[in-house]
């Protein structure tokens, strides 16, 4: 373990799922460690933390806090050197009744909070900001208007709205609101993490994170009988973790950070991963699905036929380089996330 870190960080949202990974990460490395959780009473959610606080006695302080109350960060963020801005909603399409109300408030709102308390904490010198690759780019059709149809930090989503994909609009205009924050003072500094589809072991019990639900559709054998050509831009949770804390370390690190593999990972490709260390599930599918059928029954599934148009069989690169040059990351093969992946799904 790395020397104690006398000045404190603050991580919001520790009992996420990429929070808590960043939360342990820090710990690990010998920082004296914030965090908010939405209530300390929900034992569930914040037994991890509590195990933590347990293993790094006098290093990992609890605090309540709630994205749409003012000023409800301040207590947390009072004496921190540096501020890791995870916390933010994420439910699948499905999931979402109105959004604005359930993606694009809390993500906003919850963001201008932190922003005020960053304001009114004269300690602070960095915000590490949560993104998302969703922030580049609304739909995949869109990257195949980008240059050489590679994925790459300069774009910013211009598709997405209320309607259409909230949860990418609600973090593209947090995000533009936190650079907006940023260009306006000149004693804190940002860099934004744009990850893309996370995976990986959750430390926290089951979560309503999105990443989490699209995959126990494959594990539950919704597709046994062929996988639709889907395909993600990955990346391990523990890598982001490093992520964040690289772009932390590093006195020279600016801007966004596409934080994901090179290449893009099928539906078809998951289950293969999978089948060849769990060769008797017989609900992971075999094939891969033609695109006919997709665009037939998708509907039923409830996937427009628009949403089918703009990413049905769209495969782009990923330009992650600027993480691998700058931040130093070295990513996870696929394989060792996709299998920790389902093996901590399987032990739900």
């Amino acid at each position: 373990m790395g020397e104690v870190r006398e000045t404190a960080v603050l991580v919001t949202g520790g009992s996420g799922f990429v929070g808590s990974h960043l939360v342990r990460r820090l710990l690990e490395r010998g920082y004296r460690v914030h965090t908010t959780v939405r209530s300390v009473t929900n034992t569930a959610k914040v037994r991890p933390l509590l195990e933590m606080r347990q293993a790094f006695p006098d290093r990992l302080a609890l605090f309540e806090a709630d994205l749409l109350r003012e000023g409800s960060f301040d207590t947390a963020m009072a004496g921190c050197r540096v501020v890791f801005h995870v916390a933010s909603p994420f439910f699948m399409p499905e999931k979402i009744k109105d959004g604005r109300r359930d993606m694009v408030d809390p993500a906003l709102l919850g963001t201008r909070n932190v922003l005020a308390s960053l304001e009114r904490t004269p300690t602070v010198e960095r915000l590490v900001f949560t993104s998302t690759v969703g922030a580049i780019f609304g739909d995949y059709a869109d990257v195949l208007a980008m240059d050489d149809q590679v994925l790459s930090e300069k774009y910013v989503n211009t598709t997405s709205t209320v309607e259409n994909n909230p949860y990418h609009y609600a973090k593209t205009v947090a995000e533009q609101t936190a650079w907006e924050a940023e260009a306006a003072q000149d004693r804190w500094r940002m860099v934004s993490v744009n990850p893309g589809l996370i995976l990986g072991p959750s430390l926290t019990p089951a979560s309503e994170s999105g990443s989490l639900f699209l995959l126990r559709e494959l594990f539950q054998g919704y597709f046994f009988y062929g996988a639709p050509d889907f395909s993600f831009t990955t990346v391990d949770v523990r890598d982001v973790a490093e992520a964040h804390i690289a772009a932390a370390e590093n006195a020279d690190a600016k801007g966004r950070y596409i934080v994901a593999a090179p290449t893009m990972t099928s539906f078809h490709e998951m289950a293969r991963i999978i089948r060849s260390r769990h060769p008797r599930d017989l609900r992971l599918p075999r094939t891969a699905l033609p695109h006919w059928p997709v665009r037939l029954l998708g509907p039923a599934f409830g996937l427009t036929q628009d949403y089918i148009r703009k990413h049905l069989g769209i495969r782009f690169r990923v330009d992650n380089s600027r993480s691998v040059r700058e931040l130093g990351l070295s990513y996870r093969p696929i394989e060792e996330t996709v299998l920790d992946h389902y093996e901590a799904w399987r032990q739900r």
